[in-house]
């Protein structure tokens, strides 16, 4: 190595880090993989602890008991979560046969305008009835499938809500217990890097429920002005997908414009694209600077190929799971780059350090 010249002995090296961290990230991710079980829920309540931890701090300092305190806040977070999904799915039940008849209907109109693009659309949607008669065979094994995909996500849900009280309720040990975990002369380093990891996760959830909240809100408001059938169950669809960034608002807003289409033609699916525009002028110009202003900010690309990651990896839930994860790897390499970066010579002699004096011999006379 010392008969190489410099630059290539600095790109070996960066590629020797490069490869040893890939290689861990690969160990991660599989050791994920193979235990998701048990990692899907407790990541779910990281999630959830983060977006739950304001109103259980808010009851211990009303000098509520800790577990009392963890219990209360998970039976209120089922309630609101059981009731929201209950009007949410009865909604959609109500509305779900409009909104498919809409959309229907817009493959019909695509056809007419755009010929054999559309024509393969519409046929796919007639000729669907007679797709599942010729795979009927397997009805009961997709059923049975069905079945067990529900049990696993209730069970998921059930021990991730399990975990959220008991991370609630221990939360003023994870510091200590974090700090256990590793050398002493590196504890001060560990937590801050945790603290700041934890906080960009819980600004993320926060920000991300509070801007879809309203979203969902003026949406829904816009599409019942303009009659558009099936607008509350629109405005839960809209919800649900906030959560994942730019992608999300895309899918929602496209199904929103092409039901306003289908049923009121061109000038309400216009004032639909309107609104949907105008809600996301005002998220990216009023609502995300302000609310999100404490958190960890990504460039839109970044959050794109984290998405595209995410679901790679582990479909739809990675793509929940990606932006707050790497939203707390940012959180994290900040407080590295913040503790490690050398200052600025301006930044010295703004604070008036003493260099100390000079190693050099002074010149003989």
């Amino acid at each position: 190595m010392s008969l190489l010249p410099e630059p290539v002995r600095r790109l070996a090296a960066w590629c020797a880090v490069f490869l040893l961290v890939t290689g861990v990230a690969a160990v991660l991710i599989w050791l994920c993989i193979t235990f998701k079980a048990a990692v899907t829920p407790a990541l779910l309540a990281l999630l959830g602890t983060a977006l739950l931890g304001p109103m259980h701090r808010r009851l211990i300092r009303m000098r509520v008991n800790r577990s009392l305190a963890a219990a209360l806040t998970c039976l209120a977070v089922v309630a609101l979560v059981g009731g929201a999904t209950y009007a949410v799915g009865v909604a959609l039940v109500q509305t779900g046969d409009e909104i498919i008849d809409s959309l229907r209907k817009a493959g019909r109109d695509i056809a007419e305008h755009f010929g054999a693009a559309g024509t393969s659309l519409e046929d796919l949607a007639k000729n669907s009835k007679d797709l599942l008669s010729k795979f009927g065979g397997t009805a009961a094994s997709g059923v049975i499938t069905g079945l067990s995909v529900v049990g696993q996500m209730f069970a998921t849900a059930l021990l991730a809500m399990v975990l959220v009280f008991f991370f609630l309720r221990d939360s003023h040990r994870a510091s200590g217990t974090l700090r256990s975990m590793v050398p002493s002369h590196s504890g001060d380093m560990i937590e801050a890097m945790g603290r700041r990891a934890y906080e960009a996760v819980e600004g993320f959830m926060r920000g991300t429920t509070f801007i879809a909240l309203i979203d969902a809100v003026l949406i829904t408001l816009g599409l019942l002005v303009l009659k558009v059938p099936g607008a509350v169950g629109l405005g839960a669809l809209v919800f649900v997908t906030a959560y994942i960034p730019y992608l999300g608002a895309f899918l929602s807003g496209a199904v929103v414009v092409l039901v306003a289409f289908a049923d009121g033609g061109w000038t309400v699916g216009l004032w639909a694209l309107g609104v949907v525009l105008a809600v996301q002028v005002i998220e990216g110009n009023i609502l995300q600077p302000v609310v999100q202003s404490r958190t960890v900010q990504m460039h839109p690309a970044a959050v794109m190929l984290t998405i595209t990651a995410g679901a790679s990896i582990a479909g739809i839930l990675g793509m929940l799971l990606a932006v707050p994860l790497t939203a707390a790897a940012f959180g994290v390499l900040s407080e590295l780059r913040a503790r490690y970066a050398a200052p600025a010579p301006e930044a010295q002699a703004e604070t008036g350090d003493d260099p100390g004096p000079d190693p050099r011999p002074a010149p003989q006379a």
